[in-house]
């Protein structure tokens, strides 16, 4: 009886372990995040990602001069999202403001993204999940009808954007991304 019991217990530290998580602690992390910022159309929000101690900052200045009006953060390195029963669960901390986590289904730089909005809490560390229902599929801020339904399997690139037409300084804490 015992050795089932440690055997049991094994596998579910394996299933633990084989788990997807963004580790925010090893340099490498670092190289596979890019800023996007409306600079790409004449805007002049600025946006930087930083680690301090295992957490990543995305912080800068959202400006609405010039047109702009959003700031963003990508993940192009490998994803390895598993299951569709799973959520996707972010630790974060924020300053009051309202972000998106957005999901592709490719490695292009434009084109559809699966949008899911959330809005943080000054601070106070959240834990937020995320299932494949939460998100809309959106290009350049429109719904997009007829998309395809996503599946976490599918994805290809992860990020953060902040667009809520409040012009200031911003900053999100993310200790956790995983499923």
């Amino acid at each position: 009886m015992r050795i089932i019991v440690f055997v049991l217990f094994i596998m579910k530290c394996a299933s633990v372990s084989a788990q997807w998580k963004i580790d925010f602690s090893i340099a490498e992390e670092m190289t596979y995040w890019y800023r996007i910022n409306d600079s790409v159309m004449g805007g002049l929000s600025e946006s930087n990602l930083r680690v301090v101690d295992k957490v990543a900052y995305f912080e800068g200045e959202l400006s609405l001069e010039n047109n702009g009006g959003f700031a963003s953060i990508r993940r192009i390195g490998p994803v390895s999202l598993k299951s569709s029963k799973l959520p996707i669960s972010l630790e974060i901390k924020g300053d009051g403001r309202s972000y998106q986590l957005r999901l592709r289904t490719n490695q292009g730089f434009d084109g559809m993204a699966y949008v899911a909005s959330f809005s943080s809490s000054p601070k106070q560390w959240q834990t937020l999940a995320f299932s494949e229902h939460h998100f809309v599929a959106q290009f350049r801020g429109r719904v997009v009808k007829d998309a395809p339904a996503l599946l976490f399997s599918d994805v290809k690139q992860i990020g953060f954007m902040l667009a809520d037409k409040q012009a200031g300084s911003f900053q999100l804490a993310i200790k956790n991304i995983s499923q």
